[in-house]
């Protein structure tokens, strides 16, 4: 019994010593391949721990990482190369040479200041060392173990990055029209479907029209007196403008305005007109630079009926006359924003003419014309200022200022319309119109250059 358990131990013992001189020649605890696992260890180890860097918020910003590419032959498959050996039989060669200082694998160049630029070259020297210092593992892995080697240095100077086929040797510039080719055209197109061209419309269309009441009541016994009124105002403005996008603009734009009051102090008119206006604009634009353009500008206006004095048949002004057309040329400068749109134009060159065809007028001078003629042509030059801004979105103000000079007389117009508007079918007008003309002859009944006519209504208004 006591011989069998000798041998059971006996044979542990021996299975033991075997298996601890199998491990003690396993490659993997060879000091070389020891040396060379822990230098790619530390070298990984460098870079993950420089990355992790980054993760923590409060740790200074680390420098900039240019990886080593001396390095490359740790991380390939194990191969042999040349170097190693022929690095062994320099002349300068000495055992000392194998120990080496620390080589950094993840900077290149010298850091000799702060101030130095981070590494915008590789080091040649650094290059070298690195690439030493990979030899020297090398060398001792061969010796130790060359079964473990699966690669040829000269296998993998075969190796091409790129295929024959895609390495372009003599790269030159292309011109791009010659990979244009004109397709043949098709002489028959045989389809059950018609084909529909659709052209570009570059017209759009707009217009506002509107019909206003005033009523005012007094009683005849009213203690500071006065009369009861009813006033209706009614207008129609119609646009139609071109714009091609490129170069080309014009701007038609149709304005009518009629208003009448009843006038119980006049014996002699039942009804007086207190807004008569028809008026035509059209502008053609051609763009210069930007947002200005070379434009012709052209506008007729006069009135529909006749305007008399109080409790009398002496006629101030009727249709035709007078009658006013006015030709412009000059630079106008527009914007169209989101709110608001405007118009300068400045003219240098400006013609007017002034026409009377009623023989009744009585006095021609109020429209610049001597006694006795029925036509006066005015040059100089004009400043024509137009502006669509919606203040709010109830709100719109529109204003188009005029001046007109022949250097020695002055006709000006400034017409503003506030509209207030209550829905999409009611609304309430301010209109103000100021006017100077110092052309005109001055009486008793009319002392200054100064014209003024303003109105408040309220009623129907729609726009599309």
């Amino acid at each position: 019994m006591k011989k069998n358990v000798c041998l059971t131990i006996m044979f542990a013992v021996c299975c033991l010593g075997a298996s601890a001189q199998k491990v003690t020649n396993n490659p993997q605890e060879s000091p070389v391949v020891k040396a060379f696992s822990d230098s790619l260890s530390a070298l990984s180890a460098s870079y993950f721990a420089y990355f992790r860097m980054w993760d923590d918020l409060n740790a200074p910003a680390p420098r900039r990482v240019r990886p080593n590419p001396a390095f490359y032959k740790l991380f390939v498959p194990p191969t042999y190369y040349e170097a190693p050996i022929k690095q062994l039989f320099e002349i300068n060669w000495t055992p000392e040479a194998k120990t080496m200082t620390a080589v950094d694998s993840l900077y290149m160049g010298k850091r000799e200041s702060a101030s130095f630029a981070i590494y915008q070259l590789p080091n040649l020297e650094t290059l070298a060392a690195a690439d030493r210092w990979s030899n020297n593992l090398l060398r001792d892995f061969y010796l130790k173990h060359p079964d473990m080697l699966v690669n040829n240095e000269l296998f993998l100077a075969n190796l091409k990055p790129l295929e024959e086929k895609q390495i372009v040797k003599n790269p030159r510039k292309e011109k791009i029209k010659s990979f244009l080719h004109l397709e043949a055209p098709v002489e028959s197109l045989a389809t059950e479907n018609e084909l529909v061209v659709v052209r570009p419309n570059f017209w759009t269309h707009k217009g506002n029209g509107y019909m206003q009441f005033t009523q005012n009541y007094i009683s005849d016994n009213w203690y500071k007196g006065g009369e009861s009124t009813n006033a209706l105002l009614a207008g129609l403005v119609l646009e139609a403008n071109f714009d091609d996008r490129q170069r080309l603009e014009l701007e038609n734009k149709l304005e009518l305005k009629l208003g009448f009051v009843t006038a119980p102090s006049d014996t002699v008119h039942k009804y007086k007109t207190n807004a008569d206006l028809l008026r035509l604009n059209s502008k053609l634009g051609v763009k210069a630079f930007k947002n200005w353009y070379y434009t012709l500008a052209g506008e007729f206006k006069t009135q529909f009926f006749g305007n008399y004095r109080t409790n009398t048949n002496i006629m101030n002004s009727n249709f035709m006359s007078p009658a006013q057309l006015d030709v412009t040329l000059g630079m106008d400068f527009k914007q169209n924003k989101k709110n608001y749109s405007l118009s300068l134009l400045g003219s240098p060159l400006a013609y007017t003419l002034i026409y009377i065809n009623n023989d009744k007028i009585a006095d021609p001078s109020a429209f610049n014309v001597e006694p006795g003629h029925k036509t006066a042509n005015l040059f100089g030059s004009k400043f024509t200022g137009n502006l669509n801004w919606k203040i709010i979105p109830t709100v719109v103000w529109e204003s188009k200022l005029e001046y007109f000079t022949t250097y020695e007389n002055v006709i000006a117009s400034w017409e503003n319309t506030f509209n207030f508007v209550l829905n999409r079918y009611l609304s309430t007008k301010l209109f103000v119109h100021a006017r100077y003309d110092d052309g005109v002859t001055l009486t008793e009944d009319n002392k200054s250059y100064f014209q003024l006519q303003e109105w408040l209504s309220f009623g129907l208004n729609y726009t599309w």
